[in-house]
């Protein structure tokens, strides 16, 4: 019949258009909508046409049953080919579709988080703009009053003048006063003059009284600039720029000093030399690897840096962050690393050295832009029973101290804080065996950290000269030598 017959080719043309994937879902949704119309009237247009046909009784029963068995088999087969279409369709699309969503849900985190960073930024900047208004601010004020200070300078200058010039005449007449007796006239005339001085003495004192005070005020604005400076270098600190010595005045190398003042430089009995000095002194003049034997306590390898015209005794060497200076009191005690890479020498072997006579300590410090600086100290450092205490006097350098001078610092551990602060252990806090007091920033034995490590907390934990009321300098690498002195040569 021509309903079935339509039938037929919709369902072919259906199964077609699914094998081909061809088609969207709105179309899928139509072809179940043609079906679900189409078949009940194809169904009931056979059983008319088997209705009519029995009656009429034109074609046999057995075949016009088996047609119509054919047509719905072949529809039912397309519907069922169609569903399976339809569901692979659907599965499909779930999955695209939760992608879709898992892909926006990424966007949106890494949108929040960067939409955070940028807010971080924006108000980093706005203190860095605010700080430097203020500090322009503050350099126009300074501008102004010295430019007023200079103008009163030269008032005075002019005043000064004057005067000189009046008591030059006065000089004059008081000479010949000297020589003819002094008339009643001259009497009075000479009282004159002395009150004149005396009114232009006081006026010379209340100009250097105003001097003062411009100085004063001079100084106090010149003390908020460095304190607005030092805020924005806290504030600037992840910047490599603001962690190199280039803004320091370089000062020059002290000059050698001879080895005739040293001490401490006289051989054992059995012949070995007490320090790197005495090698110098009987002929070395490499640096590398040497063994010692101190006055009373047995031989050990040290490394000697000849330099200056001696040889100093290396302590401590840090280049490049290979060895972890992170260690326990033991390591610390007896030493720890390659004497010709990154080493710490010992305190038992520094303390078997210094205590032969005087020594001086120096330090050498060198940035990220290789700027190097030093500094030099007379101390004394006392044995295990002291816990090592260090005791320092600054006597050269092109850095500003960090360290406190004339103060007895306990060297602490992380597994043997000798002073917790305020329930804060140092060391297991700043990572590293040290020198603590009020733990101070400066720890030359910290974490090795570079200019790319962004995290506050690493960097404070990290490799930093500090001085009291300085910045933050970033480093490098640091090296501590001793060397024999007699100190009277220093005076």
């Amino acid at each position: 019949t021509p309903n079935a017959h339509t039938a037929k080719t919709v369902g072919r043309k259906s199964l077609c258009i699914l094998n081909n994937q061809r088609v969207s879902g709105a179309e899928n949704m139509k072809i179940i909508l043609v079906f679900l119309f189409v078949a009940p009237l194809a169904l009931s247009a056979r059983a008319e046409k088997d209705y009519s046909s029995s009656d009429s009784a034109a074609p046999p029963e057995t075949k016009s049953r088996f047609a119509m068995l054919d047509d719905v088999r072949i529809l039912a087969n397309g519907l069922l080919q169609l569903g399976h279409g339809l569901k692979d369709f659907v599965h499909k699309t779930k999955g695209q579709m939760n992608d879709i969503f898992q892909k926006l849900y990424i966007f949106d985190r890494s949108f929040y988080e960067l939409s955070l960073q940028t807010s971080e930024i924006k108000e980093e900047e706005e203190q860095l703009r605010q700080t430097t208004a203020r500090l322009q601010i503050n350099n126009e004020e300074i501008k102004n009053l010295s430019q007023e200070m200079n103008s009163k300078i030269e008032d005075l200058i002019q005043n000064k003048i004057q005067l000189q010039e009046k008591v030059w005449g006065l000089e004059d007449k008081v000479t010949k006063l000297a020589i003819i007796q002094p008339s009643t006239q001259g009497t009075e005339e000479i009282s004159s003059l002395k009150a004149f001085v005396e009114e232009q003495d006081n006026h010379i004192k209340q100009l250097l009284k105003i001097v003062e005070d411009q100085h004063v005020q001079l100084d106090r604005q010149h003390n908020q600039i460095l304190e607005l400076e030092d805020k924005l270098n806290h504030i600037e600190l992840q910047e490599l720029a603001e962690d190199s010595f280039t803004g320091e005045p370089a000062e020059p190398e002290p000059t050698p000093f001879p080895a005739r003042n040293a001490t401490a430089v006289t051989h054992t009995s059995d012949g070995a030399a007490p320090d790197c000095t005495a090698l110098y002194n009987s002929g070395r003049r490499s640096s590398g690897v040497y063994t010692i034997k101190p006055n009373g306590s047995e031989a050990f390898e040290v490394y000697c840096e000849m330099k200056f015209g001696t040889s100093w005794t290396v302590i401590q060497n840090r280049v490049d962050g290979s060895l972890d200076f992170n260690q326990t009191w033991d390591a610390y005690a007896n030493g720890f690393g390659d004497l010709q890479e990154e080493f710490w020498l010992g305190l038992n072997k520094t303390y078997s050295i210094t205590k032969q006579g005087n020594y001086i300590l120096r330090i050498e410090l060198q940035d990220w832009k290789d700027s190097k600086r030093y500094i030099q100290y007379a101390f004394t450092l006392g044995g295990p029973d002291t816990d090592y205490t260090l005791q320092l006097s600054r006597i050269s350098g092109s850095i500003p101290n960090a360290l406190p001078e004339q103060t007895e610092l306990r060297f602490s551990t992380a597994d043997r804080d000798v002073d917790i602060i305020n329930d804060f252990n140092c060391p297991e806090n700043y990572l590293g065996g040290w020198w603590h007091i009020d733990c101070e920033e400066t720890n030359l034995n910290g974490k090795y950290v570079t200019p790319r490590s962004r995290g506050r907390l690493d960097q404070r934990k990290g490799l930093y000269w500090k001085p009291k009321k300085g910045r933050y300098y970033l480093l490098r690498s640091t090296k501590i030598m001793i060397h024999p002195t007699d100190l009277k040569s220093f005076d």
